[in-house]
């Protein structure tokens, strides 16, 4: 067991093979269910999570412990954030973005509310609509927010790409920023896509 948790690869297939397991299980075990509409709306549903669990957990980490700490990490420490840690949890972050998203929108469409939601439940009646409407837009927002503004400026703030060096602060706060817009957003965005589930 512990070679096996001594490798993320290793963990994660493990973890998977586990979850196949439980599926298979409730499937057996129960009385069935029809791979169906229903089916896929939950599939999908359950990856909309998985994706959205691993991009917020990875913008409240940028913005909770990486940015907060940098000031305190020695300079001759910091290349190891810039140049390892941080284009790899980018790289996670703006792909779990995009997987959250589109799964999402696509949940949405499964369900049938794709429409009344993106107009936010204007002539639908509002109430489950409007919440996870305005949840989705938000999200699209962020998700915009990550490829568009925080994804560019990291590259010139990380030297992913070539820019000038006077550009590199410049770069690095408009990506900072931004990604505080996100974690100013990302708390209400949750809220209206629980209670959309929950309350209506």
């Amino acid at each position: 067991m512990v070679s096996i948790l001594q490798s993320l690869s290793k963990t994660v297939h493990l973890s998977l093979v586990i979850a196949i397991l439980l599926f298979l299980g409730l499937y057996f075990g129960g009385d069935g269910f029809a791979f169906d509409q229903y089916f896929f709306s939950w599939l999908f549903r359950y990856l909309h999570v998985l994706a959205g669990i691993m991009w917020i957990g990875l913008l409240w980490y940028l913005n909770f412990v990486q940015i907060p700490s940098m000031p305190n990490i020695p300079d001759e420490q910091k290349p190891a954030i810039s140049k390892v840690i941080a284009p790899k949890v980018l790289f996670w972050f703006r792909w779990a973005a995009f997987a959250t998203i589109l799964t999402g929108l696509i949940v949405a469409y499964l369900n049938g509310y794709l429409h009344e939601s993106m107009t936010l439940g204007i002539g639908s009646g509002g109430g489950k609509n409007t919440a996870i409407g305005i949840g989705m837009w938000l999200g699209i927002i962020m998700a915009y927010n990550v490829w568009f503004i925080i994804w560019p400026n990291q590259k010139k703030a990380l030297g992913i790409v070539d820019t000038s060096a006077d550009e590199k602060p410049i770069a690095a706060k408009k990506a900072m920023l931004t990604s505080r817009v996100n974690t100013l957003l990302s708390i209400p965005m949750l809220l209206t896509m629980v209670a959309a589930q929950n309350l209506y």
